[in-house]
């Protein structure tokens, strides 16, 4: 008679249920058993696997609609995500990474065109200051770090960590002499300064002064390389962005920031170096140089013509040889007092 009544499949909101109840069980940490305590972890990581499965779709098969939406509708509204980040650190890193796929994609899932992580997330923004230290345990940072940069997503969150005192802690995630995490941080800093664009504009606007002098001096001063190399394209990224314009017109406008970037320019790493023209050849085209700046540029200038005239990669550019083109002339014909410069095609 067995394998005649088969067990009739799991809803989408059963799985979320049955996981939460598991996740609960793994996070009391109560169980003396150990084999106990293993069947039930087998156990989750197939509900896992099973929600993985309908966010993602199996094999050829795409997923549906209508399952994501019901197992989106359970996991907000069950509160299983808070659970989860406490969880995480106790999991193997297999169900880690299988737990962390999945609240990524639930962060982008719609129910009837409503972003409804967002309106979860704004009602739970304490989940935040849980992720944030997650860069500080070498186990979780990298986990913790996925789960943050999707929840960055949502505006709220972005505005929440930029009018704390959190956003400071990324200068010092950045500088991790882990490779992985530091690299991970630099991402997230990333998608906290690009994504929304007019509450990073408002963010830069009223933070002008101690932002950019610990950007400065934190990321494009550190003797670390790959801290140098995010900070000066993530620079480049904000500075470029026309919603940042006035942002950019103020920072080109410092005397102090050109001369970091002048030494960045004749930094040993080609990538560096390449990222800190793109931020230089602003400070040349800005139309309304500052005294002190042309001073500066003219004094350097032999120096400069002569860098710029061997200033070369191996791949062709030609937007790079255009602009290094229109740098080489702009200096060329400074005169003391003489500010007004033609703007870079790429600027």
């Amino acid at each position: 008679m067995k394998g005649i009544f088969r067990s009739k499949p799991r809803t989408p909101a059963e799985v979320v249920r049955q996981a939460r109840e598991l996740f609960v069980y793994v996070n009391r940490d109560t169980e003396p058993r150990e084999s106990k305590r293993q069947e039930k972890l087998s156990s989750l990581r197939k509900l896992i696997l099973e929600m993985r499965t309908i966010l993602y779709g199996e094999d050829q098969a795409e997923p549906v609609a209508e399952a994501c939406a019901q197992l989106t509708e359970e996991f907000f509204s069950s509160d299983i995500l808070r659970i989860i980040i406490i969880c995480l650190p106790k999991l193997d890193l297999g169900l880690r990474q299988d737990a962390t796929y999945v609240v990524a994609n639930l962060q982008r899932q719609r129910v009837n065109s409503r972003l409804i992580a967002s309106d979860y997330m704004e009602k739970n923004i304490d989940l935040v200051d849980i992720l944030m230290p997650g860069y500080e345990d070498s186990d979780i940072a990298l986990s913790y770090g996925a789960i943050l940069r999707e929840c960055i997503r949502h505006q709220v969150v972005a505005r929440y960590i930029l009018d704390s005192e959190l956003v400071k802690k990324f200068f010092d995630y950045i500088q991790n002499p882990n490779f992985e995490i530091a690299s991970d941080a630099g991402a997230t800093l990333k998608e906290l300064l690009t994504r929304h664009k007019s509450t990073v504009a408002d963010f830069l606007s009223r933070n002008h002064q101690w932002f950019f002098q610990d950007y400065n001096s934190k990321l494009l001063e550190s003797p670390n390389y790959v801290t140098r190399r995010h900070g000066v394209k993530l620079l480049g990224d904000m500075l470029l962005d026309r919603s940042n314009s006035s942002v950019m017109i103020r920072y080109v406008g410092s005397l102090d920031n050109m001369r970091i970037l002048m030494n960045l320019l004749r930094d040993s790493n080609k990538t560096i170096q390449l990222n800190a023209f793109h931020v230089f050849k602003l400070f040349v085209a800005n139309q309304n140089k500052p005294p002190e700046i042309v001073n500066v540029l003219i004094s350097n200038r032999s120096k400069l013509l002569r860098f710029f005239g061997d200033f070369k990669f191996d791949k062709e550019d030609e937007g790079f040889e255009a602009d290094k083109a229109q740098v080489i002339k702009e200096i060329s014909i400074l005169e003391p007092g003489n500010n007004q410069s033609a703007a870079l095609g790429k600027c």
